[in-house]
């Protein structure tokens, strides 16, 4: 079943320019659809759109198969959002800034029920964050603070997982730990998961389907071996890669190429 649907979707930018351009998306229960193109290409406003965001020029947008509701606390069940840079909540404890996560399926007055104080918990031990609970998010780490924005959007048990750019301030260990913490909770929850990247290598091995995006146009949509080719990247990059396959994995890899290299032998399949 498809998760969420784009049908014809525009967006315009202020002077006309389009952001996006007719974009046919489809991301389906239980998969990892990885963004990818570079700056400009129109990444973050895609999230924007399907969190709500931002309304469309034209086109539809549908969520577990109905319209995209416009009331906020009605998507916000139904979608949770990582943003580039975790939100400021200086003032509050991790546990108070996972707890947030929890708001769309409280009453009026915010009493944590058990079952919020259950999903704070498993969010905490899911991304690390248990012996930092009490910390305030001021004295973290840029990388602390982005777990736990990750940690806030579990915590929200959101049938759809929107991270843009999530794990981009993020160490080499907690890096793959988030990755593989994304995997699971998709695997075991049969989330839909949208991750918008820069790094292709992460792309290739976490994802499910890759969208390769220029100039807020959909160039191509697919498996892994279907979009991740050297010409389709060399076109929408505007770059020399080096496209490999790791014979232990059969798993492609990638590696930029410095232009006065000269001809570059490459592998593609």
């Amino acid at each position: 079943m498809n998760a969420f649907e784009l049908r014809g979707v525009s967006v315009s930018y202020p002077g006309g320019q389009k952001a996006l351009e007719e974009m046919d998306l489809q991301v389906k229960e239980g998969e990892i659809c990885a963004i990818l193109g570079p700056n400009g290409a129109g990444k973050s406003t895609l999230v924007k759109v399907v969190s709500g965001a931002l309304a469309p020029d034209c086109g539809s947008i549908f969520v577990l198969g109905a319209p995209l509701s416009r009331d906020r606390r009605d998507v916000a069940r139904k979608i949770a959002v990582v943003p580039q840079v975790a939100e400021s909540a200086a003032g509050f404890s991790v546990r108070e800034v996972v707890m947030m996560g929890r708001a769309p399926h409280q009453g009026a007055w915010m009493h944590a029920s058990e079952r919020d104080e259950q999903a704070v918990a498993r969010a905490l031990a899911a991304c690390e964050l248990e012996s930092l609970a009490d910390r305030r998010i001021a004295a973290l780490s840029g990388g602390e603070q982005q777990r736990v924005a990750i940690a806030r959007a579990l915590a929200q048990e959101a049938p759809i997982l929107l991270l843009d750019e999530a794990n981009a301030h993020l160490d080499v260990r907690h890096f793959i730990a988030v990755n593989e913490l994304v995997r699971r909770e998709v695997q075991e929850r049969q989330l839909a998961c949208v991750m918008v990247l820069h790094d292709l290598n992460a792309a290739a091995q976490y994802a499910d389907r890759v969208a390769l995006l220029k100039a807020g146009r959909l160039v191509a949509h697919g498996t892994i071996e279907e979009v991740m080719t050297y010409r389709r990247l060399k076109e929408v990059f505007e770059a020399e890669l080096y496209v490999g396959v790791n014979e232990l994995d059969n798993a492609r890899y990638f590696l930029p190429v410095r232009p006065q290299v000269g001809p570059v032998p490459r592998r593609d399949r």
